[in-house]
């Protein structure tokens, strides 16, 4: 699990001891369950080829956020999908992929 900070950890003391109470109307409780079942409905199998770094690394990364890697690959993608997931540009262009000079001609 990761680190909770101050304030999260109030929180999760809090709602532990049974000192929260919910502020949503049942009909928007409905709503919010309903939108749920709706957008975590997975109807579709796809299978693809990783890297065996990469999947050991992914599998590294949803232990520490304590899900499963399948969940996390499904989430990344999911959030790359609804433009949630954006590339952090460095300010250093990268090195050409070639690994030398284009030849003039």
């Amino acid at each position: 699990m990761p680190k909770l900070d101050a304030y999260e950890s109030d929180l999760l003391a809090a709602f532990e001891k049974g000192q929260l109470r919910s502020v949503a109307t049942r009909n928007e409780l409905a709503q919010a369950r309903a939108a749920a079942r709706a957008t975590s409905i997975k109807d579709r199998r796809v299978n693809i080829r990783l890297t065996s770094g990469d999947l050991q690394d992914i599998q590294t990364k949803a232990l520490e956020e304590g899900m499963p890697y399948q969940t996390l690959i499904a989430s990344v993608l999911h959030k790359y999908a609804t433009g949630r997931l954006v590339e952090v540009r460095t300010e250093e262009p990268a090195p050409p992929a070639y690994g030398g000079r284009r030849r003039k001609g």
